[in-house]
């Protein structure tokens, strides 16, 4: 991986704290907003979680880019990078949640992961592709990066994994923690803003 990479693969899990930050201190929620960004947040998760249930553990390494498996099951079966998209519709959702600073703070969100997860996409499809060589070649001409298709890609002769949702709720752990304390801690700050207790 390039150094730029490197550095941004490490620190991913890290790079939505300052946004997090912004939106608590600029909170301006309603009760719509809260309702709608949440729906948005929780199918971004719903997603990931549907991802990690099929690739494991994998995909929580900070070390490298590596992968036993070729996955084009569940969500892989319908766009490249699942666990990115829900990434972005968990922040959209967050972000609208919150409100703040709408919608500069939010295009500027989207925009930072987007060029953020481009980075880490080349490397790990570079490594895909020296590692499944033609049976990724196939994939990556069949299923989009980010934006999924309708059907599913399918390929019988491509080992895939076992759907294994504990090993999803183990490898999830940590970001249904911060997803849920995050959503919990703009509610409680809109609570207390109107409600004139802050």
């Amino acid at each position: 991986m390039s150094s730029i990479a490197t550095k941004i693969f490490k620190y991913r899990s890290y790079t939505p704290i300052p946004f997090v930050i912004l939106m608590l201190v600029f909170e301006n929620a309603t009760v719509t907003s809260l309702i709608v960004g949440f729906f948005i947040a929780l199918i971004g998760e719903l997603i990931r979680f549907w991802g990690v249930s099929w690739a494991g553990s994998e995909t929580r390494t900070t070390g490298g880019v590596g992968g036993t498996y070729l996955v084009i099951s569940g969500p892989f079966a319908h766009v490249r990078n699942p666990l990115y998209v829900g990434n972005i519709l968990m922040y959209l959702g967050i972000g609208i949640m919150s409100m703040a600073l709408f919608p500069y703070l939010q295009i500027v969100a989207i925009l930072f992961f987007i060029l953020q997860y481009n980075f880490i996409v080349k490397e790990e499809e570079g490594f895909l592709e020296k590692k499944f060589s033609s049976d990724y070649q196939k994939f990556l001409q069949n299923v989009p990066r980010f934006f999924p298709r309708l059907t599913k890609y399918k390929d019988s002769s491509i080992p895939q994994p076992d759907y294994k949702i504990s090993a999803g709720l183990k490898s999830e752990t940590r970001t249904l923690q911060a997803f849920g304390t995050t959503v919990l801690l703009i509610i409680i700050k809109w609570y207390l803003s109107s409600n004139n207790i802050l």
